[in-house]
């Protein structure tokens, strides 16, 4: 009997602990954090205008030109602004991406950031904040870096 509990009790850990993160589709991570982010949680500098009710790149109307596994490209409704988003990792920790575009300010400059994305809340959407890990591919440019003369 103590051994039917056990492997019954072994058998359902894996599917409790599954229920309560995120796992992110095979092959589609980029799709994935396309429909799943929460925009409002990147720079004010090239994020959308906030809109009460309106959290996601299909909320704001965005269209995404470009999608693979690793990288998409979505554009805004009205015309030229764009953000690129590209895989750089992911871990336990979350999914780091690297998050790029033109700043929406009137210099029109470019920025680009390491951001980790978490799904934090039972809505599923993917939260960011800025990370504090460096990837090679992705430099920050741009912001309050070179306005500080970094």
């Amino acid at each position: 009997m103590k051994m039917i509990c056990g492997v019954v009790i072994l058998a359902c850990v894996p599917v409790a602990i599954a229920g309560t993160h995120s796992v992110s589709p095979n092959g589609k991570l980029a799709e994935f954090v396309v429909e799943k982010l929460d925009v409002t949680s990147f720079p004010s500098a090239i994020r959308p205008k906030a809109v009460k009710g309106k959290k996601t790149f299909s909320d704001y109307g965005y269209i995404t030109q470009k999608i693979d596994d690793r990288e998409a490209l979505v554009k805004a409704p009205q015309g030229s602004s764009q953000i690129s988003i590209s895989i750089l990792e992911e871990s336990q920790a979350g999914i780091y991406v690297c998050v790029s575009g033109k700043t929406q300010d009137q210099s029109g400059g470019s920025i680009q950031r390491v951001y980790l994305l978490k799904e934090k809340n039972a809505d599923g959407l993917l939260k960011g904040r800025e990370a504090s890990k460096e990837f090679g591919g992705c430099p920050v440019i741009g912001g309050a870096a070179e306005a500080s003369g970094g």
